[in-house]
This record gives structure tokens, sequence and C-alpha cells, in this order.
């Protein structure tokens, strides 16, 4: 087991999951003791304790990651052209793929006609609050109050201010910058933690959830997962290369031969962070954009863009409300795609965080936080998948800029053979090679 790695252990755990709940559904529904301390004991204590956890990690990841994006930005005259228009379109690109995911995801209705009736009764929808009432409620009249309640539209702009006011004030916030690094760096490990036991709260959810509503639960999971998949492809070849082409005036068969090794690194680690030095060099190398373009977009975009992960909060609330059989309406979805767009400035580029992000989604809409149990079994591949989505768009909004900034020689952009490597290393790899 300690040789497998987290995807096929959420894998495996997720079947282990499904087929005793199953079974339990099948055999045991009517067996007083399995009920009661097996299935309203065991798994749903294993499955609530898990889901809390990810719920813990919200405010603090979401405050220390978004100061270190604001303040990566370095010099406070770096918010002028560039890093309004990489900020402009990373939130441009956000948008447009929640868009298209709630728009795919209405017509092809996942979860439709699948109603857990269980917890639809003992589930009651607050109403939602008006477009405008919401507008005003981003700016929080006190921000200890809205650290306190999870105010997660406060806490993001109230912490936005504060890291753009660290830069402003030059040397003396460098102490508060290198402090948020370090407490960063504390909850990235919290959430590997996290995530280390993640396969056994899979199985608990998934347990409990089977041997309540049986194997017909798997057909809406099915439904869920290709609808992500269909959106994501969508998107990354179709949405972004788009722009890429009437923005950036390039090629975008070019780009994407060149992206593919990028892609299949961040597929492989589920990490934008750990793909960083890869995506870099492509850019670099590859692609033909300037150092100085690069190095100060891929970075901020490693933070800030998160296509995949929104496209994913789109369709999984969709999906939760109509298996819940709770009606969203317009200002619900509008409410989430302005939650999915600023939520992607604090999301980490690091495996799992897109589930904490939902949760933070769902309570803004009213929806039962305990839908994340339907997908968690599939989120794991979903999430690698997601994580080429994400870089992909960090290098298309790099090239964007560099190609508005003349700084991006497309001699190097154009030749086939550019920046061309065998193979690509993790980084202990290369300096170990090194060495």
């Amino acid at each position: 087991m300690k040789k497998m790695t987290m995807t096929t252990k959420i894998l495996i755990w997720m079947v282990a999951g499904l087929v005793v709940g199953s079974l339990i559904n099948a055999f045991a529904s009517e067996v007083e003791f399995i009920q009661t301390y097996i299935v309203a004991g065991l798994f749903h204590v294993t499955g609530a304790i898990f889901i809390n956890m990810l719920k813990m990690l919200v405010v603090p990841l979401v405050t220390f990651s978004l100061i270190c994006g604001v303040c990566g930005l370095g010099d406070i005259n770096k918010l002028g052209r560039v890093g309004f228009k990489s900020f402009a379109l990373f939130l441009l690109t956000t948008a447009l793929a929640i868009s298209l995911a709630i728009g795919v995801a209405t017509i092809i209705a996942p979860g439709q006609g699948f109603e857990m009736a269980k917890a639809s009764q003992s589930f009651s929808a607050p109403e939602a609050p008006p477009l405008t009432q919401v507008l005003i409620n981003i700016v929080p009249s006190n921000p200890v109050a809205a650290y306190a309640e999870g105010n997660m539209l406060q806490i993001i702009f109230f912490t936005i201010l504060f890291g753009i006011c660290i830069l402003m004030v030059g040397e003396r916030g460098k102490s508060i910058h290198e402090g948020a690094e370090k407490l960063n760096d504390v909850m990235m490990q919290l959430v590997t933690l996290v995530m280390n036991i993640a396969p056994y709260g899979v199985f608990a959810l998934m347990a409990k959830t089977f041997s309540q509503q049986g194997l017909g639960l798997i057909v809406p999971m099915i439904s869920y997962f290709g609808t992500v998949a269909i959106v994501l492809i969508l998107h990354a070849t179709g949405t972004l290369m788009l722009l890429l082409r009437l923005l950036g005036r390039v090629n975008p068969l070019t780009f994407l031969k060149k992206m593919r090794a990028v892609q299949v690194f961040a597929f492989s680690t589920s990490s934008s962070n750990a793909t960083i030095p890869v995506t870099l060099r492509t850019t670099e190398k590859r692609l033909g954009v300037d150092n100085s373009t690069a190095s100060f977009i891929v970075p901020f975009g490693a933070t800030i863009n998160m296509d995949g992960t929104a496209i994913m909060q789109g369709v999984a609330t969709v999906f939760i409300a109509n298996v819940y059989g709770i009606e969203l309406g317009l200002t619900g979805y509008l409410t989430v795609i302005g939650m999915a767009v600023l939520a992607s400035i604090g999301t980490a580029g690091v495996p799992g965080v897109g589930l904490i992000m939902l949760a933070m989604v769902l309570n803004q809409v009213g929806l039962p936080v305990e839908g994340i149990a339907l997908i968690m079994g599939v989120d794991r591949l979903l999430d690698m998948m997601r994580t080429a989505v994400n870089v992909t768009g960090d290098a298309t909004v790099t090239t964007i800029v560099a190609r508005s900034e003349n700084s991006i020689d497309m001699a190097t952009y154009n030749d086939p053979q550019a920046g061309i490597v065998e193979e690509v290393h993790l980084p202990h790899e290369a300096e170990a090679k090194r060495a």
C-alpha cells in the first residue's frame, strides 16, 4: 500500500466502499445492528470527520495562499500593465470555464431523476439573498467577524486588499510576506496530511451512501464524470485556443503540440505548483516567451488560475442540485459563477483543494456539503485532468500577454524543435542526476 499512488489508493477504497455499501443495502438493510452501529455509527462518524477536516482548511488556506499570490508580484509597480492584463485574463478564462460547465451540465443534466429522498427530507434550502445584497456583502464591515463566521466572499476581498497594502508599505511589509509564505507552507503540509487519509474518508462516505441508496447511484456518478470530462476537453481545446487565436494571434495547434510534456507532468502530479518548473521552461524555451514575463505570470497563474477546478465546481453544483431535487434558479447559478471566480484566486495548486473550495460554493448557494460524498470517489482522477487544463490556461495567458507586450520570440514559437528535451525529470531526480 505504501508504494501505491494516492490515485490508486482512493480508487481501491472507493470500489471497496461501493461494494460494502451495496452488499449492506442488498442483504442487511433491515439488520438493526449493522444499520445502527456500522452505517449510522462507524461510516457516518468517519465520513463526517473527514468532511469537517476539509472544511477546516478553507479559511487559513485561502488567506495565506492569497497573500502569497498578491505579494508574489513583487514591486507594487508590477500591478500595472502586465499584472492587470494577466489578472483580467485569468478571471475571464475562469468565468468562461464555469459558464461553459453550467451550460453543458444544464443540457446533459447529470443526476437528473435520482433524488436522495432521505437527505432531501432532512435538508431545507435557505432562501437565496438578492444579487444586490450579495454584492454589498462582499465588503466586510468587520473582518474579524467574517473570519469567525467563515464568510468566504468577505475573507477573499479583505485578504486581497491586505496583500496589496503589504506591497505598498515596502520593506516593512517583507517580514509579513515571509511569515505568510511560511504559514502557507505549513498549510500545504496540512492539506497533504488530510489528503493522505482521504482513501479512508472516501470509503466511509461511499459505504454509507451506497448502503442507503444501492447500486442505482452509479448511473448519476457516471453522468457526472462524463460531463466534467467533456467540459474540460471543450475548454482546453476550444475556449482557450479560441482566445489564443483571437487575442494572441498565434497558431493554437503549435501551442498544443509544445504543451504536451507540461500536460502529462501536470496530469501525473495533480499539482499546478509542482508543474511550475516545467511550465516555465516550456513557455520560455519552447514558446519563446521572455523570462521576465514568464517568471511573473506562470507562478501567479498557478495560484489564482483554476479553470479546471471551476469547471468541476460548476458541474458538481448542477449534479448535486439535481440529485437532491433542489432548484437553484438564475440567481443561484450567477452566485456559483461569481463564487468560483473569486475562489479561484485563493485556490492553491495542490491536489485535492478543489473539494475544499467546492464545499465553500455549496454552502454559499444553500446545497448540502454532504453531497461531496457522491463525487469524492471519482474526483481524484478528475483532479489529474483538471490540473492539465489549469497549466494549459497558465501558458495560454502567458503567451497572450507576452504577445501583447512584444516579449515573445515568434521564431522560437514557430520552430517545432525549439527547446525540445528527451524527457522530463522530477525536481529531486534532476538534482540527483546533476550530483
